[in-house]
This record gives C-alpha cells, structure tokens and sequence, in this order.
C-alpha cells in the first residue's frame, strides 16, 4: 500500500505539465480516506481479505447499546450495502472468510435525538483477517466509521470486492463542519438539498447551513404568516418550502448525523419579506417624500418586534438545533438616513448621526427576544465588529474574505473570548481556473495569533455557496470536490497538509462520486469508469 502510494505520488508531479489528452488512467488506491483520518496504521504483513458481496452484512455486536431497532444504523446499514457492492460481480468468494460482516459496537445508548454541537463523533476500526469490529461512544461516530470503512473496500482486477487489513482511531478536528446552501437567490429543489446532505455525509460534513431566505425571495413557508412565501416566493406554488419539506430535510440529515442551522437574516437582506409583511420595512423618502422604495426591517416600531417573536417562536419550534442562525451583515443605512421618523427616533435615543447604534438597538432586541425562546445563535461578524452587547455563548461567524482582514477579525473575537466560524476564505460560489480547491486546502483556521484558550474558541467553520449564480443545473459540480477540501481541513490533523498526497485521495474521491451518479468536477486525472 505505502509503495503503491509513494508511486502514484511520484506519478502526479509532472502532471500539470501534460496536455489534457495525454492525462493518465490513475485508479485510487483502496484505502485512501478523504478526509484523511487521525491515525491508521498497518499491521506487519497486512494482507487482503476478500469480501464476499451477496453474503455480507452489518451487525450490532454483543454488548452494544444500540442494536437492531434504531433508525440511523438500521437507515446507515441499508445506504451503505449499495453503495458498496453496486457493481455487480461473477467472481464472489466460494469459501468462508471472515470478512463478511462488520460488527458494530455503540457504547453509549440513544438513537433518536438530533446531533448537536457537542456530538461525539470518535470512532475505531479494525479490519484483520480475523474480524471487523467498528467500535464509536454514539451512533454519530459509528456512522463516521461507516463512512470511511465504505472508503476502505476495493474491486481487483478479476471484479473481486477485498478489505486491507489496518487499524483505524478517527475523531474531528473541529465540532463545526459546515456547508451554507442559499436557496433565497436561486431556488433549489428538495432533490438538490437532500442529494447535497448526501454528499455532505461522504465528506464528514456535519452542519448544513440554511440560508433560506433573502433579499430576492421567501420560499420558507411560514404556517404563522404564509403570506410570506405567497408573496415573497418566485412562484408561491413550486418554489418553496413546505412544513412536509422541512421535516424532510432535517430528519434526512440526522439520520447521517447532520445538524440543520436555519438562518433568518435580518435588519438587511429582507426585500423579500415586505409584501407579505405590511409595515415590516422601512419607507425610504427622496426629500420630504416617500419614494415606494424600502430599505431594511423598521427598528423603531413596536409592531417589528411583535412580528419577530412570532416569527422566531415558528422557527424554533420547526428547527430542533439549539442555534438559529441571526444573521445581522451588510446592513444598508441610506434607507434609514432618509426617513424622517428614524432620524428623530435617533435624536431621541442620544444616537447622533452613528447608524450602527440604530442597528444594535434591533440587534439586541432581537437577541433578546430568541434567547427567551431558550435558542442559542450565531450572527456574522458586522454583529460584533458594531459593539452589541451579545451573550458569552454567541458565536460569530466571520465572513470578509481579505486574508488579513480575517485573520485579524478571528483573533479579535477570540480575545473578546467569543466562540467563533470561519468562512471567509472558503466561498466556493467563487471559481478560478485551474486547482482552486488547493487555496480553500491550505487555509489554516488558527493561523492568527492569539492564546491556546483562545484558539481552542475556534469551533470550526463552513463552506459558503452563495446562490447568485447557482442553481440546480450547476450546483453539484461546483460544489464537488472542492468542497472536500475544506471538509478535510476542518476533520483531519493539522499536520495533514500534503497537497500531492491530498491530490491523489481527492481524485479517487471524485471518481467515487461519480460512481454513485454525483457529477463531480475534475480534479485532473481521469477516471476508469469515465
């Protein structure tokens, strides 16, 4: 394995150098985990152990906490099966071997709540020519092992599945590994979203981030004012979300050990919800004049107030995660500046002429108000750069994307010893030519300088895919396998840096995905089934 490994890597160097046409047949070899997982060794002499696809199956071993009956494994063992044996063979085993089933120990008992934040996602793998043991604290970390034992299975060239014997200890680096869909600026389809959390799941993602509204449309179905979407949706009949598809998406994505953090931005990127709110915006005026134009959520009225709690009770109630995602960026003040009644509103309340106060006086409210509601939250980064007064358990999220800037901005919130997320060197809607997955690769989350209390602060971080020039048509292969890189950087070891090794196991793994029908975009090499 190691040799076959140390050829492959010696192969990939002169491969920027080759004309398209002239780009190598490199299969993965099996064994080459993405994400890179925390150790695994090989045992002197390790072998290969043939297995037997019609005879193999999944079991709960003796002693474990969660056997038969629990929905995630039960859901788990029956994805993975074709998923691992969907090519179909003429050459199975005759002969018993001891690699026909794979038992799975769960020492802690529960199978039916939601991953959290503090999920333990640890597991052990064992794989020798006298059994297979996947052993996890819960049935988070077992379906992380299932993933990367799936990783682990190879096809020879007679069409023979085998298992390398070796022994896998796997953890995350960070508790927060997020993707952001934005569904406001394209609509996308049930299908696309739950076909993401699928691929999200193969990377060890563990947070998808909703952004499920904005400016150019409300597809989000509000039971308590549903003349949000019916007003505020490209087309209140195909393009939105209904309470059924909501369900949908959050138990899918728990039962592959997925948190879903929806997120409602407001005072700004709130157009879209002004139809179907009347009085919620505020009047913009050219002079004395309304000018029929709105601007942001209005901060001064009573009535705004009442409207976000009763909002926000319907979203905490729809979405189990403990965070709700606040928002809180790019607020636009010219709206403001013009109206008449907010520029006495601020004269009143000893503002001046300075609109981030304006702003924090909504923003604190509203903290207030979801709070109350028993949610924790995360707001982007303009929230704290502004001086609200937030919480100690907020966490920040932080976005710009000027590599100094961010770097600043992390150890900023750190010393103030806020939690933070780190997005901004990671918006995948952004392409370049070329390897541009190696940049997002490279990116070290605790790259500032700061305090080992406060780099332990750092709770992970998310790729973005903002949707101003993504839709369904495009969205997957834009997405994948970029976004692995940053999956890999936010699980594995920091030491795991290596980018012709990472080249070699995120080729494999997009000829992995597009085996299982997710067109990923090229790395470089081509693919055997392609």
């Amino acid at each position: 394995m190691a040799a076959a490994r140390a050829l492959r890597l010696s192969l990939l160097r002169p491969l920027l150098l080759l004309p398209p046409l002239l780009l190598p047949l490199l299969p993965g070899p099996a064994g080459a985990v993405w994400p890179q997982p925390q150790a695994q060794s090989f045992p002197p002499g390790a072998g290969r152990c043939p297995v037997p696809a019609r005879r193999f199956r999944f079991a709960a071993a003796d002693g474990s906490a969660v056997g038969p009956g629990c929905a995630v494994l039960d859901a788990a063992f029956q994805r993975y099966w074709p998923l691992l044996f969907g090519r179909p063979t003429e050459n199975e085993p005759s002969w018993e071997t001891p690699c026909s089933e794979l038992l799975v120990y769960v020492s802690t008992p529960g199978c039916d709540g939601f991953p959290s934040l503090d999920s333990k996602e640890s597991y052990k793998l064992s794989v020798s020519k006298g059994s297979m043991l996947l052993s996890a604290e819960t049935i988070w970390g077992a379906l992380r092992g299932l993933e990367t034992f799936s990783q682990l299975i190879g096809r020879d060239e007679n069409g023979t599945y085998y298992i390398n014997e070796t022994e896998i200890v796997d953890f995350p680096r960070f508790p927060h590994r997020g993707l952001l869909l934005d569904t406001s600026r394209h609509y996308l389809p049930l299908r696309a979203i739950l076909e993401t959390l699928d691929v999200m799941a193969y990377n060890k993602f563990n947070v998808f981030h909703w952004h499920i509204v904005d400016d150019p449309s409300f597809p989000y179905e509000s039971s308590t004012f549903p003349e949000l979407s019916k007003q505020g949706a490209f087309n209140a009949m195909t393009h939105v979300y209904t309470a059924s598809d909501v369900r949908t998406v959050i138990e899918y994505a728990r039962l592959r050990g997925i948190r879903v953090i929806a997120e409602f931005d407001t005072p700004g990127h709130t157009l879209s919800w002004g139809p179907g709110a009347p009085g919620l915006l505020t009047p913009c005026y050219t002079g004395k004049a309304p000018s029929g134009v709105y601007g942001p959520i209005n901060p001064i009225v009573n009535s705004t107030y009442q409207f976000v709690t009763s909002l926000f009770q319907e979203v905490s109630a729809v979405f189990p995660d403990f965070f709700l995602h606040l928002g809180g960026d790019e607020v636009d003040f010219t709206c403001w500046k013009s109206n008449p009644e907010i520029r006495a509103f601020m004269k009143e309340m000893g503002f001046g002429e300075d609109y981030k106060k304006l702003e924090s006086f909504y923003i604190q409210r509203l903290l207030h108000i979801v709070s109350s509601l028993g949610k924790g939250y995360i707001v982007w980064q303009e929230v704290f750069d502004n001086d609200v007064k937030l919480r100690p358990d907020t966490i920040i999220h932080v976005w710009k994307e000027n590599s100094m800037q961010y770097v600043n901005e992390m150890a900023n919130v750190t010393r103030a010893g806020y939690r933070a997320l780190l997005s901004a060197p990671w918006y995948l809607n952004r392409i370049s030519y070329g390897q541009d997955w190696i940049a997002a690769y490279k990116v070290e989350p605790l790259s500032f300088a700061g305090s080992p209390e406060q780099k332990a602060l750092v709770m992970g971080g998310e790729a973005c895919m903002w949707g101003e020039y993504v839709d369904v048509t495009n969205l997957t292969p834009r997405l994948w396998p970029r976004a692995g890189a940053v999956a890999e950087r936010l699980w594995s070891n920091e030491t795991v840096r290596d980018v012709e090794d990472a080249y070699a196991r995120l080729a494999e793994f997009r000829c992995t995905l597009l085996g299982t029908s997710f067109p990923g975009k090229p790395v470089l090499t081509l693919c055997s089934h392609t």
